[in-house]
This record gives C-alpha cells, structure tokens and sequence, in this order.
C-alpha cells in the first residue's frame, strides 16, 4: 500500500499495485502539468490545482464508497473493485491543456471523453488486457450498471470530489458538499445507485452547490472572459499557422499547431503520443513569445491575456441584437485598424448554460424505508429542487474595454 496526503482528505491510501502503476505512468503524471480550473486564477489566485490533484481525490471517494456499499451487502469482487477504482483514476487522462481550449481549437471533432478512452486503450494493450473491466465500466458496457453511475452520473465520484476540492482552492464555500454524509447513504436497488431517505438533504445541498458553484466559479464573466481570449489566441495562431505564418511553438504544440489533426488521426501511434506530451506549459510559454510577435492581433490579444488586461464581457439573458453588435465590430475596425478576419478575436460572442439537474437523464434516487424509490425532484419538499431542473442560459460578448461606455 501507498499513501499520499491530501489536503481535502488528508490521508489516502492507494490499495492495489496496479493502481499505483497507472499513477506512476507518463501519462497520468502529465495531469499534474494540467490545472483543474483552466485559467481561474486569474480570479480565485489559490485555484492551482491540478487534474492530477482531482483524479486522485475521485480514487479516494470511490474507495469510500465501495466499502459502505459491501459492509450493506452489494457484491462487489476484488476485481470490480479494481477495476471501478482504475475507471475513476484514469477518467480525465484526455483532458488537454487548460481543460477545454484545445477541443475549441487546435483539434477538430475529438474532445477530453474520446481522448481518455484512446488513451485507456493504448495503456490497457500496455498491461496486457488488465484494464478490460475498467474500460467496460467507464463505457457503461459491464453487466453490474451501478458501477459505472459511480465513475459517470449525476451523483459520481467525479463531481463529489471537483465541488469540495474546487471550493477548497478557490475560496467560495458555497460549494462546500458533505461527501461523508452522501457516500455513507449509497446504496444499491435494482443495479442502480440510490440514496437512502435520510441522506435527502445531502443530495438537495449537492445540487444547489453545483449550480453556484457553476455560476461563481466555472461560469464566473471574468473567467469567460479569460478562457475565450486564450480561446481567440489559439485560433489566431492556428489561422497565422495555416498561411505559412512562422511561430514560436514547443516541438509538440508546433505538431498541433501546423497539422489539422481530426479524430481518426488519433488513432494513429505518433499522433497520440504528441498529445501525451502537450500540456498547460506548452501553451503559456508561447502566448509569452506571441506577445511581442509581429502580427498586431496576435500580439495584443496575447499581451493581454499575460498582462491580464482581460476584455469586457456583458452577460444578458436574451440575445445580443446583431445591429449593435455590428456597430461595435466597426468602431473597434475602425480604432486598431484591422479587417473582418482579425475582428472576431476582438469582438466575440456566445452563450453558456447551467444545468444543476437533469431530472430525465441519471436522476438521482431516493429510496424510503418502505421500498419505494423516487426521482429526487418527486421526493423532495424544497421547490428550488424543482426549478434547478430546468436549465439556465445566458448570452454574452467581449471586447476591449476602452469600448465599454459605448456598448
């Protein structure tokens, strides 16, 4: 056994050899070069932590959760065991730099779920077929479907653990979660997860902290900001790259940055590889580069990003009328000299939306002493359950600041 110590749970005990393997391995230590929280800091200055920091809080919640599950008499035998702990150990090993802004930019079609099953497939051929449970649980192809709510619902080890360890480092205690309380109400009925009766205030806290914690911290206008500049930054290099543009890149993001690599291309060895070998501090150090590059929109928009002089974002429940935005479009043409191609990195729009609960797709359970089992949007007395239902969209648009008293 091996034991780590964590600042969220102190300390965490790693049981099986294989999981300390897969822990070991290239491509999970290449998870500690990843933040958890993208670009956060700039707003919440404690949130460096890393996806290695939460992959390893998961393992640990699951481990949790399988020992209350067998001591009520779930069978769950060594190898279910090990292979759901290696399931949540590996669940975000596609995840690329800063999160998200690959998938919006250097790659085409693949996002971090095709890239993690890839990647469980080349390290399953690694230790010899091993992984095979793991892999079936993760896809929800295992007989035993409980097993795979655990790594991938609306109530998994994943999001137990992102809450608590998200509100830890950024500060915000709303999203503050007790995740003793919910792993020791688990229980099983029918191949599904429930949560017995007594745990149902557990559960209503949970999905109220997911949707602040949505709105104050993943959702938060300064991080949109900052997450779509470095968004417009990688499409502008992308597009200086595909004009035969020569730019200060690693060796790796240079590979990403000069081929248009589609899904099927990361099925093919070097491809994966490259990718394995990309992370947060590829991307960084050439935006420091891109900062002083001759091409004036590349090198203002990734000064400012450095320099954190972020652009202003307005946020509005109902579309933008096109009329201004056009309007704005041109004046900000007009002031730093630039054509239609360069404008949309300066003027941006999009939306965003915060689902706290999907009542049709993995609902959440409660079962009662007498046996029944109900929705927890049917179980519940708290009417704000009911409207966390349904999903919140917002609109927003960016663009430099000296331009806000004329928006």
């Amino acid at each position: 056994m091996k034991i780590l110590n964590d600042p969220i749970y102190g300390f965490i005990t790693i049981k099986y050899p294989i999981l300390l393997q897969l822990i070991d391995h290239p491509y999970f230590q290449r998870l500690n070069r990843i933040k958890q929280l993208g670009l956060s800091y700039l707003v919440y200055p404690g949130a460096h932590h890393t996806r290695f920091h939460h992959a390893i809080g998961a393992m640990h919640l699951m481990q949790q959760a399988i020992e209350v599950l067998k001591v009520k008499g779930v069978e769950i035998s060594e190898d279910e065991e090990i292979g759901v702990l290696a399931a949540i150990l590996l669940h975000d090993i596609g995840h690329g730099p800063f999160s998200h802004a690959l998938e919006h930019t250097l790659v085409s079609g693949v996002n971090h779920e095709d890239l993690s099953i890839i990647l469980m497939d080349k390290l399953n051929q690694e230790f010899e077929g091993k992984l095979d449970l793991a892999i079936q649980i993760f896809r929800n192809t295992y007989s035993k479907m409980f097993l795979h709510q655990l790594v991938s619902s609306q109530l998994d080890m994943d999001r137990l653990d992102y809450l608590k360890r998200d509100s830890f480092y950024s500060g915000v205690s709303e999203g503050v979660v007790s995740s003793d309380r919910i792993l020791n109400m688990l229980n099983v009925h029918e191949d599904q997860l429930v949560i017995e009766e007594k745990g149902i205030y557990s559960i209503e806290k949970f999905i109220v902290a997911r949707r602040l914690m949505y709105w104050q911290v993943y959702l938060h206008k300064t991080v949109l900001a900052a997450e779509n500049l470095l968004v417009e930054i990688l499409k502008r290099a992308n597009y200086l790259a595909s004009q035969g543009e020569e730019l200060y890149a690693s060796p790796v993001l240079n590979n990403f940055l000069y081929n248009n690599y589609s899904k099927a291309d990361f099925e093919k060895e070097e491809v994966i590889e490259q990718f394995t070998r990309l992370d947060d501090s590829d991307i960084y150090s050439a935006i420091k580069a891109w900062s002083t590059h001759s091409d004036k929109t590349l090198s203002v928009i990734s000064r400012n990003l450095i320099d954190r002089k972020l652009p202003k974002i307005s946020i509005q429940k109902s579309p933008f009328e096109q009329e201004r935005i056009h309007k704005l479009r041109e004046m900000v043409k007009e002031t730093y000299g630039i054509g239609e191609v360069e404008i949309g990195h300066l003027v941006f729009d999009s939306e965003i939306a915060n689902n706290a609960y999907n009542a049709i797709k993995d609902k959440i359970l409660i079962k009662y002493k007498s046996g029944e089992v109900l929705n927890i949007t049917e179980a519940s007395d708290n009417f704000n359950i009911q409207a966390l239902t349904e999903p919140v969209k917002k609109y927003f648009i960016c663009y430099p600041k000296e331009f806000r008293n004329k928006w």
